[in-house]
């Protein structure tokens, strides 16, 4: 009895560290898309995410266990969770689907955020956990195939706070459905991951006001790219992104690398430096070096000076410029020299230096891999 207790558990822990391990971004996954933008950026993550390992309709009952599941252990549904507070009912996984319903909180269905008559029933989009998520019934049925928008004057509202009615957002002005704040970021990232899966495979779809074929129209594509950035990618996306990658072998690039959206179709962050400069040295005060060469160049070189040790000079944060300062320099591409003056004789100064593309808000700085650094002490 003991030895088969053993066995178990080491069947056991053998199966949570793969479905762990192989939840995760593998090691590359997106290097092929590295420096790119606009449509060349979505035909890479198109490649990537391309050919996953489809479901069976009736396994999204089964995999909504795994993949919308409140840390209750009860279904998570967007259409009816008010977070931080108290939803008005909470489904119960299986004894709970629908069947038929007459009034909210009846039963749970699967709701196709991307609408099955949009690519006209085909497979393999009928059944994409990436689209494909468990609602209330009764909401479910009054979203219909409308386009998702922003109401005016709603018509409905379920009980929390989803609206129907007429869109007031600028370029649409037919009747949509208007999820709530909290969860717009995910369905415009459900939407964007769409666009990208099946980008140049949605010949002959039928579309819809709010798509063509699978890309979003320019109406829709500008408020996606606002509810994208009003609602950040949560830890609930970041979950679910990694155990549907463990059940259908694909990602969601947007939730992985929410600025890919804005090098599509935005603007906003480059793609950072693909190297480092080389050959850092320092004459006295001032620093030579060689440029960094290949693929993304960067724009320019935030270089950080202290006089206490380089564990005590601080990383930049991409979107975080950093001004001059007695400390801090911003050197354009091309200079290849950098001084610091006014240094106290006889003490050691310890220097980093980040490459960056872009400024302002959208500055994307390299930190990763081997920072160039260099001590020296003033004369």
């Amino acid at each position: 009895m003991k030895k088969k207790s053993t066995r178990f558990l080491l069947i056991v822990l053998l199966l949570i560290f793969v479905t762990v391990s192989y939840s995760q971004i593998p090691p590359n996954y997106y290097d092929p898309a590295n420096g790119l933008s606009g449509t060349a950026l979505q035909l890479a993550l198109h490649n990537i995410i391309d050919n996953h390992n489809p479901r069976g309709f009736d396994q999204l009952w089964i995999d909504f266990q795994e993949t919308d599941d409140t840390p209750a252990g009860k279904v998570w549904d967007m259409y009816s969770d008010i977070p931080g507070g108290s939803p008005p009912y909470l489904f119960t996984f299986i004894s709970d689907q629908c069947g038929t319903y007459s009034q909210e909180g009846d039963c749970y269905n699967r709701e196709h955020t991307f609408p099955q008559s949009w690519f006209d029933d085909a497979s393999p989009m009928k059944t994409d956990l990436f689209q494909v998520v468990p609602t209330d019934g009764f909401v479910n049925g009054m979203r219909g195939n409308y386009p998702y928008g922003e109401v005016g004057n709603a018509t409905s509202t379920s009980q929390n706070g989803s609206k129907v009615g007429s869109c007031n957002y600028p370029g649409y002005s037919g009747i949509v459905f208007e999820p709530i704040d909290a969860y717009k970021g995910d369905l415009a990232r459900n939407f964007f991951y769409m666009a990208t899966r099946y980008y140049n495979e949605d010949s002959g779809w039928p579309g819809s006001p709010m798509v063509n074929g699978s890309q979003p129209a320019e109406w829709a594509q500008n408020m996606l790219m606002e509810w994208h950035a009003s609602d950040p990618v949560s830890q609930k996306e970041i979950d679910r992104n990694n155990t549907v990658y463990g059940l259908q072998n694909n990602r969601n690039p947007f939730i992985d690398h929410p600025e890919y959206a804005d090098l599509i179709w935005g603007e906003g962050f480059a793609a950072e430096p693909v190297n480092h400069p080389v050959d850092f040295s320092a004459h006295s005060i001032v620093l030579d070096w060689t440029d960094a060469v290949g693929g993304v160049l960067p724009d320019g070189y935030l270089i950080r000076m202290s006089d206490t040790g380089f564990e005590n000079i601080e990383v930049p944060i991409d979107g975080v410029s950093i001004s001059d300062s007695f400390w801090d320099k911003n050197i354009p591409y091309g200079a290849e020299t950098c001084t610091f003056g006014g240094l106290n004789e006889n003490t050691v100064y310890y220097i980093k230096m980040f490459g960056y593309t872009g400024s302002g808000s959208y500055i994307d700085y390299k930190t990763d891999e081997a920072i160039q650094q260099i001590s020296i002490q003033a004369n």
